[in-house]
């Protein structure tokens, strides 16, 4: 097992990272740019460097400066978190080059399986199917002739990365340009790589996805689906284990189809593969995230599976300790990304101070996030802020658990999509299941505060009080605690 590890990259996930290397006993290391030098997570490793100033580019995406922090403080290995260097393969080489163990896949795995282009004529070569589109990078012409043959809308994504950065639905001709310029411009920001390829835009699926590990000595195994269909702009707001459109056969099926893949590439550590899932029970692969998933909290739920130890015991060299009839998911899960922005002002960015966070907890209720009084949301890194999960024996009841402790979560300083999860989770369409990728876009309108209700309850309460103060007080035959003059 390793001696020290260090976590290039900031947040939840680096603190995430962190907890699991101080209960395998693995000394840490942290980095963090200037913008996060107060953040909790520095604090909690048992050194830190500076990378240097806020921009990303000048700090986490620093391969360079990384490397070099990571043979400074002689560390064994690097867990890369998600995001900024997780599913780049340069990064993944330089790692091995400097005698540091990454822990995710070989670079050589990330390139087949992680860039999108090269997943996606994998698939095609071996029979799993994909949804139509150009496997190669393309020019606007290319993509407007593609939109000719296959009629709009399109859908824009970046080669690497994923994240919902780099992705542009395109309904009409005039706004190919725009997107595709926008599209290429955000991917180099995100992940050093500006490539785009062009797929036909499927309406209303769901978005269901597969977790896998794999020990590098040929054991793969699945843990179970994941349905991530709450989206606005191709970006998560909410997942959920197990879906409820997925039976026992079509599990199975997804499942083998994963690990299939999975050996394809030549995969080694955790990884997912994600599907489009249409009303019929058909899936189509869609691409492969070469690291660990933002939503990786509802699988440890309902499998009981440490997934951060796992990538690093496989990155060890240790074998899967399961097969795959070992595992069996219980209960049900859901997972709800809290970030820092305002739902009923078209989810703006809210930057700031947190002058105060009280967090829910109580039975199967987990919160992820590196946030403390006195942290601050900037605008140079994404507006996630938590992570809030909650586990029941079924979904009725999970769903249930989450109002119960959303309900409970108070952050001072900045606006979150707090109010925004509570009426989703209250939703009956919601409850009954009845979601798709464009829900939020088609179906669903969080409401902003106030309104006629609240006027009423306001009026009233006020009413109350004026009634109670002109009221004589009943005499009592015992004094008052002081517990009940000051409820009254």
């Amino acid at each position: 097992m390793f001696r020290k590890l260090l976590v290039a990259n900031r947040g939840e996930i680096a603190l995430r990272v962190l907890r699991a290397c101080r209960e395998m006993g693995i000394a840490t290391a942290a980095v963090y740019s200037e913008a996060d030098r107060w953040a909790h997570y520095v604090s909690q490793a048992d050194e830190a460097h500076l990378l240097g100033p806020p921009p990303a580019r000048e700090s986490y995406l620093r391969i360079d400066r990384i490397i070099e922090i990571a043979k400074k403080a002689r560390a064994d290995a690097i867990h890369p978190g998600y995001g900024f260097l997780a599913e780049n393969a340069d990064f993944s080489k330089a790692c091995g080059d400097a005698g540091i163990r990454f822990v995710g896949p070989p670079p050589d795995a990330i390139r087949r399986a992680g860039n999108k282009i090269e997943a996606r004529k994998m698939a095609e070569a071996n029979g799993i199917p994909v949804v139509p589109g150009l496997s190669r990078a393309v020019t606007e012409s290319e993509a407007a002739d593609f939109a000719r043959r296959h009629r709009f809308p399109i859908l824009l994504k970046a080669a690497g990365g994923g994240g919902g950065r780099g992705m542009r639905v395109v309904r009409d001709a005039p706004e190919l340009p725009r997107a595709l310029r926008e599209a290429s411009s955000e991917a180099q920001s995100a992940f050093g790589d500006p490539t785009v390829f062009v797929e036909k835009y499927v309406e209303k699926p769901r978005h269901v996805e597969i977790q896998i590990l794999a020990d590098g000595r040929g054991a793969v195994v699945h843990l179970g689906e994941r349905e991530c269909s709450i989206q606005r702009r191709h970006q998560k707001l909410v997942e959920e284990s197990p879906s409820v459109a997925v039976d026992d056969a079509l599990r199975e099926r997804m499942g083998e189809t994963a690990k299939k893949i999975a050996k394809l590439v030549g995969y080694r550590n955790a990884g997912t593969c994600e599907f489009l899932l249409d009303a019929k029970g058909n899936f189509f692969f869609l691409e492969v995230n070469t690291r660990l998933q933002v939503e990786h909290p509802v699988t440890e739920m309902v499998t009981g599976i440490d997934l951060v130890k796992q990538q690093i015991a496989i990155a060890a060299g240790e074998r899967l300790p399961w097969k795959q009839e070992e595992i069996r998911p219980r209960g049900h899960a859901i997972e709800a990304r809290i970030c820092a922005e305002d739902p009923f002002h078209g989810f703006a960015p809210s930057i700031g101070e947190i002058a105060g966070v009280r967090c829910p907890a109580g039975p199967f209720v987990r919160v992820d996030t590196d946030l403390v009084p006195r942290s601050r949301v900037s605008v140079y890194y994404d507006s996630m802020i938590a992570k809030l999960i909650a586990w029941a024996p079924d979904r009725a009841q999970a769903i249930e658990r989450m109002v119960r402790a959303l309900r409970e979560f108070k952050v001072v300083g900045v606006r979150t999509t707090v109010p925004f999860h509570l009426q989703l989770f209250q939703d009956r369409r919601f409850r009954a299941g009845r979601i798709h990728t464009r829900f939020l876009e088609t179906e669903f309108e969080p409401r902003p505060p106030g309104g006629a209700l609240d006027a009423a309850v306001l009026a009233a309460a006020l009413e109350f009080r004026r009634r109670e103060s002109a009221t004589p007080r009943y005499a009592s035959p015992r004094p008052l605690s002081a517990w009940k003059r000051e409820l009254r």
